[in-house]
């Protein structure tokens, strides 16, 4: 075995776990550096980040408070306290129309105004049952009274009739022996109208069979006037000629009327045939005038047409011809090269 090689061996190997030793110590040493500054610069960016929210919180309380936002009402803690009440008065400004706010028989004071309508209407109830009671007492007083009164006028009645009855069988009594008396006289006194009349109709007789009335003489009816006129009560009715001269000229009015309806009849036809020859013309001029109307559309619908025509080769020249070239630099040196 070589000692001195083991020993030297030993020795390197020693100094080497010294070295390794040492580095692993610098290490060490060197990681709780870092570890310590690590812990210093966590705790540096804690303090900052609790500085800058703190900061950030105290912007937030002095330049951006919860109420100066734009939505703050409607997370507002205090909005109810706050909050007006959807109108103040009847007369409110902000009753608008538009609003829906405020509608008829809403008013603020509904309910003063409901309980005297109800107290009004208890009292006009009231006052109303008074009345009805006050007529029920009434009517049965005047039901007691008319009855009274109309017991007293049936007994008055029934007492005046009795009386009445009375003096009617006196007095049927007396008219009927005055009536057997008058009917006594009445019988003579016709017995003697009758003979009267007899005679005077025996002699009414013999004179219309001897007088000019029933003999049918003419002349009788000639009136005092002239021999034209005629006493009516007299006249037997017109001789033969009169008749035949009448009836001659009836048959004459009837020529003359059935002529007139001939008449009348060809002047309807006349006008019925003028009216339809009228509308027959109107008919052709209105056929005429559509058919000009549509020869005047079929011109200037060619026409149209023709304008359509140019109007697209226009569009297609200027398009393709007019419009093809575009301006160079050259054209646009021209402008602007003189002073004034």
């Amino acid at each position: 075995v070589d000692k001195d090689a083991l020993d030297t061996q030993v020795k390197d190997r020693k100094i080497q776990e010294a070295a390794e030793k040492a580095r692993n110590e610098e290490l060490a040493n060197e990681m709780k550096q870092n570890d310590k500054i690590m812990c210093m610069l966590e705790e540096r960016q804690k303090n900052d980040i609790r500085n800058i929210n703190k900061a950030i919180s105290e912007f937030q309380k002095n330049f951006q408070k919860p109420e100066t936002r734009r939505e703050f009402d409607l997370y507002d803690p205090q909005a109810l306290k706050k909050d007006r009440p959807a109108r103040l008065s009847d007369n409110d400004p902000r009753c608008t129309v538009s609003g829906l706010q405020k509608f008829m028989g809403e008013d603020l004071n509904y309910d003063q105004r409901m309980k005297f309508q109800k107290e009004q209407l208890r009292e006009w109830s009231l006052q109303q049952q008074r009345d009805w009671k006050n007529a029920l007492a009434d009517q049965k007083f005047a039901d007691d009274l008319y009855d009274k009164n109309r017991i007293e006028l049936d007994q008055k009645t029934m007492e005046q009739q009795q009386k009445e009855e009375e003096s009617r069988r006196a007095v049927c009594a007396a008219t009927k022996d005055f009536n057997r008396t008058q009917a006594a006289e009445l019988a003579e006194r016709k017995k003697l109208e009758k003979y009267q009349k007899m005679k005077d109709d025996m002699n009414e007789i013999s004179s219309l069979l001897q007088g000019d009335l029933l003999s049918e003489n003419p002349e009788q009816a000639v009136s005092s006037f002239g021999r034209h006129r005629v006493i009516t009560d007299r006249w037997k009715g017109m001789n033969r000629d009169q008749l035949m001269a009448i009836r001659y000229f009836q048959q004459q009015q009837v020529v003359e009327k059935q002529r007139l309806k001939e008449e009348e009849r060809r002047r309807d036809a006349e006008w019925d045939r003028q009216i339809l020859q009228a509308a027959r013309a109107q008919l052709i001029i209105e056929r005429q005038q559509q058919r000009q109307k549509w020869e005047r559309r079929q011109t200037l619908d060619s026409i149209n047409t023709e304008l359509c025509r140019e109007q697209k080769a226009k569009n297609i020249y200027l398009k393709e011809e007019a419009y093809s070239n575009f301006p160079t630099a050259q054209y646009y040196a021209q402008f602007n090269t003189t002073s004034r």
